[in-house]
C-alpha cells in the first residue's frame, strides 16, 4: 500500500472496534487489573536511531535464562529510523519517514519470534516515533503533537506492524504507541522543561493510532503510555479500549541519581536514602502510595494497566535502590500491576550493571546481581 491509499483506507476505519473482551467494559465498580501482571525487561536491541549503533544484541540464551528465572515479558523500544531505508548522513525528511528497510523490520520480526519461542509476551514501542521522542537532540521534520503530517506517518508505522502481527493474539503481542509523551519546550535541550500533552491531542493522537492497528488486527492489544513523560494515567482515553503503561521511576533522586541526562548539576546532588531525608523533602513509602493511587483508580474504571520501565541508574548505592525497588514492586503487586525493568543487560539491568558496590556473581561471563534478581523473582 502506498502512502496516499494507507492514508485514505485508515481514515475508513471504524472507531467502534474494540479488542475483544478482555477490553470490554465493565459491568460492575470493582474487579482486578485486566492486564495479565506480565514480569520482565525492556531489550534494547533496536534502540539507537542508526542500525551500526545499536550495540545490544539479544540471543536466545538470555531468552531461556529470562524463561528460567520465570520472566515472561519483554518489551522492544525502538527508534523507528533505525528501520527506514535512507541516507543516514542527512535530516530525516518527511518523505524518508515512509522508506521502509525490509531487511531492518525482518530483524526486529525475528527478535518477537526468539521472544514467542521462550514463552514470552512481546511489547513494540516505538521510542522515537515520527515527530516525537524523550530524549533530547534529534532531528524530526514535524511535531508529532501539533502536526497531521507527522500523526499521518504516525499511523502508518502503526498500521505496517499491525499487518505484520494480524494474525497473533493480544496473549502473545502488543502496540505500545509512542514512548513518554510530553510537551518539551526545547526538543534539542535534554533538561529544557516539558509538561502534559493536552488531553484532546493526545486522545486525537492515540485513536488515530489504535484505529490503524485495529483496521489489522481488531482484537489487538493498544498500550498507551502515561501522559507527563509516564507519570500520569489519561483519562480521556479510557472508552477507546486502551491499556495504559505507568513508570516505575518515582521519586527520580532515588532512581536517577547523578544521571546525567535528568540531571543538571549532577556533582551537587543531595545523597539518596530510603526511607530518609533527601534534600528537603523524606522519602518514603507512604509517597509511592500516594503516587500510584490514580493508577490503582483507573484500573477500578476498567483499565489495564502495567508498569513499562522501572528500575535505578547504577550510581544509587545498592542498599537504597534495593531498599526502594522493594516497595515499589510491593504496591505494583497488590494491585496487580506486571512491571518491565529498564533493562536487561546494561547500566539498569540484572546483568552487567557496572554499579561499584555490588558483590556480583559470575554468570556465563556476565555479572549477575542476585539480590536484584531475588528481588524481583518474589514479586
Amino acid at each position: 500500500m502506498n502512502r496516499k491509499s494507507f492514508i485514505k483506507n485508515v481514515g475508513l476505519a471504524a472507531a467502534s472496534v474494540t479488542a475483544g473482551n478482555v477490553f470490554a467494559a465493565p459491568a460492575h465498580t470493582s474487579f482486578k487489573n485486566r492486564l495479565p501482571r506480565w514480569k520482565g525487561f525492556n531489550l534494547l536491541d533496536f534502540f539507537a536511531p542508526d542500525p551500526a549503533a545499536n550495540r545490544n544484541v539479544t540471543i536466545e540464551d538470555h531468552f531461556k535464562w529470562m524463561r528460567d528465572w520465570g520472566f515472561d515479558f519483554v518489551r522492544i523500544p525502538i527508534a523507528y529510523p533505525c528501520y527506514l531505508d535512507i541516507d543516514r548522513s542527512k535530516n530525516i525528511t518527511a518523505d524518508d519517514v515512509y522508506k521502509i528497510s525490509n531487511e531492518m523490520v525482518d530483524k526486529i520480526d525475528a527478535l518477537v519470534a526468539m521472544a514467542h519461542k521462550h514463552g514470552m509476551h512481546a511489547s513494540l514501542n516505538l521510542h522515537r516515533a515520527p515527530g516525537y521522542c524523550i530524549n533530547a537532540g534529534f532531528h524530526e521534520p514535524f511535531n508529532l503533537w501539533k502536526d497531521e503530517a507527522a500523526q499521518n506517518a504516525f499511523y502508518f508505522h502503526w498500521n505496517m506492524w499491525a499487518k505484520r502481527y494480524k494474525n497473533f493474539s493480544a496473549k502473545k503481542i502488543s502496540f505500545d504507541l509512542v514512548n513518554e509523551p510530553a510537551m518539551r519546550e526545547d526538543m534539542n535541550d535534554q533538561h529544557s522543561a516539558s509538561g502534559p500533552v493536552p488531553g484532546g491531542i493526545y486522545r486525537k493522537v492515540a485513536k488515530g493510532a489504535a484505529e490503524a492497528i485495529r483496521k489489522e488486527n481488531p482484537g489487538a492489544l493498544v498500550i498507551a503510555d502515561g501522559n507527563s513523560v509516564g507519570t500520569s494515567p489519561v483519562p480521556e482515553i479510557i472508552d477507546l479500549h486502551i491499556a495504559q503503561s505507568c513508570r516505575g521511576y518515582y521519586p527520580g533522586a532515588i532512581s536517577h541519581y547523578k544521571a546525567p541526562w535528568a540531571n543538571k548539576d549532577i556533582e551537587h546532588m543531595p545523597e539518596p536514602e530510603w526511607p530518609g531525608q533527601v534534600g528537603d523533602k523524606y522519602l518514603n513509602k507512604s509517597m509511592l502510595e500516594t503516587f500510584y493511587l490514580p493508577w490503582k483508580d483507573i484500573i477500578q474504571k476498567g483499565v489495564g494497566v502495567h508498569c513499562g520501565e522501572c528500575g535505578c541508574w547504577n550510581k544509587t548505592p545498592h542498599p537504597v535502590f534495593l531498599a526502594w525497588f522493594s516497595d515499589v514492586l510491593d504496591i505494583l503487586t497488590a494491585a496487580g500491576i506486571g512491571f518491565a525493568v529498564w533493562n536487561f543487560i546494561g547500566d539498569f539491568g540484572v546483568l552487567d550493571s557496572r554499579r561499584a558496590d555490588v558483590d556480583y556473581e559470575d554468570w556465563y561471563g556476565h555479572k549477575l546481581d542476585k539480590k536484584f534478581l531475588d528481588l524481583m523473582r518474589r514479586q
